[in-house]
């Protein structure tokens, strides 16, 4: 698991240091498997693969990318509700892309 703890602050000035998580596919995985965001804090995921080509589909925030082997994908998402959100790999990987999931939980 990945804790992702930032602090929040008042106003609304924009945010020029904006946290990054990595994130890595690999068969069948994605590691971290669970990520811990605040609400309103926006943060980018460096997405990468380490075998074969993989997505990462986060639909309860309208958020796609294909994650291809050698390339870094960057997506920045600022949660705006609490909950937990699941994420998986859309892009069919080999026998046990089924189970390949993760989950987002916003505080």
């Amino acid at each position: 698991m990945f804790l992702l703890a930032v602090a929040c602050g008042g106003g609304s000035a924009p945010q020029e240091n904006v946290p990054v998580v990595t994130v890595t596919a690999q068969r069948w995985s994605f590691s971290p498997d669970t990520i811990a965001l605040q609400k309103g804090v926006a943060v980018d995921l460096e997405l990468t693969s380490n075998d074969v080509h993989h997505g990462f589909n986060l639909p309860d925030f309208n958020v796609r990318a294909d994650v291809a082997p050698g390339m870094t994908v960057a997506v920045r998402i600022t949660p705006d509700r609490a909950g937990t959100f699941l994420f998986h790999c859309d892009y069919y990987c080999g026998s046990g892309h089924e189970g390949m999931s993760g989950q987002i939980v916003v505080q």
